[in-house]
């Protein structure tokens, strides 16, 4: 089938508008990547300081939604949007985001741009994730089990060691565990990382999928592609991490960093644009709707 529409900024947006919501930062984006790097290690001191069952579930569920944060900028990185030098983009995309979580830039890069090209048509290699729905509510309990448990991850790790794209998530991860070996702490590669990638991240990368094109019922205009969820203070920090619910906005103008996505989002918002896209109030709101059949 032909390649989906696109939106053309100069039909929306004056240069003078345009303009500060297209650049690219060569400082922003390397804040962010730090800024993950320095919650995980936050909140895995957090548990190490006073261990017990309930800071142990928030700083898995905390370095779970960070690991998917570093999934969401190595995103911005296969877009060129992570840093305005592509070397300096591609390098910290690929060994500081993508290899820590088992992804690989260029593999995922030419996926995702294929994803943007056929956006819920039958070329389109993620339709399979928004296909299903809407599902009924026993069918995604069975789901986020089999997130929570761990089944998920162990698929997910078995078929990438079949396809033997293992090499630079062995490495750094190695690194990892022979720092964290000379400081005493052996164990948190293992609790603190292993755990929360095996079990928070599926889930919440599972939530982002369904929120993102689950039941979106996608149209001719750009806008209508995706879904924006209007995600809560708790649910960025837990769930949705990045801007990475300004999904609507992002599949329109795909190369705008996901640090300019709320100022683009208020100005769509400001001409009308509302009235074209898919906007849920929330993660719940979204999960009602695709677990109604």
């Amino acid at each position: 089938m032909p390649a989906v529409a696109r939106l053309d900024p100069k039909d929306v947006f004056t240069p003078e508008e345009w303009a500060p919501m297209a650049r690219r930062s060569n400082w922003r984006g390397l804040v962010l990547v730090a800024g993950a790097w320095g919650l995980i290690l936050a909140a895995g001191a957090m548990f190490v300081a006073w261990p017990n069952p309930l800071t142990y579930v928030l700083a898995v569920m905390l370095i779970g939604a960070r690991q998917l944060g570093l999934a969401i900028l190595m995103h911005d990185a296969a877009h060129g949007a992570l840093h305005a030098d592509i070397k300096v983009n591609d390098w910290v995309g690929e060994w500081l985001c993508a290899a820590p979580v088992g992804a690989r830039l260029k593999s995922y890069r030419d996926y995702h741009l294929k994803h943007h090209r056929f956006t819920e048509q039958p070329e389109d290699p993620d339709l399979a994730l928004s296909a299903p729905f809407p599902i009924s509510r026993k069918s995604l309990r069975r789901k986020i089990v089999r997130d929570l448990t761990g089944q998920t991850f162990l698929k997910q790790r078995a078929a990438q060691l079949r396809g033997g794209k293992n090499a630079h998530f062995l490495l750094v991860n190695a690194l990892m565990l022979a720092a964290l070996t000379a400081a005493g702490y052996w164990w948190a590669y293992f609790a603190l990382w292993i755990a929360p990638m095996a079990t928070w991240l599926p889930l919440v990368t599972r939530l982002r999928n369904i929120a993102e094109h689950a039941c979106v019922k996608a149209q001719e205009h750009p806008l209508t592609h995706a879904r924006t969820t209007l995600a809560n203070p708790l649910e960025r920090l837990f769930i949705a991490p990045y801007w990475v619910h300004y999904h609507a906005e992002h599949h329109a103008f795909m190369h705008v960093p996901c640090y300019r996505l709320p100022r683009l989002h208020d100005a769509l918002m400001d001409k009308g644009y509302w009235s074209k896209m898919k906007i849920a109030p929330g993660y719940a709101a979204v999960l009602q709707e695709a677990a109604a059949a």
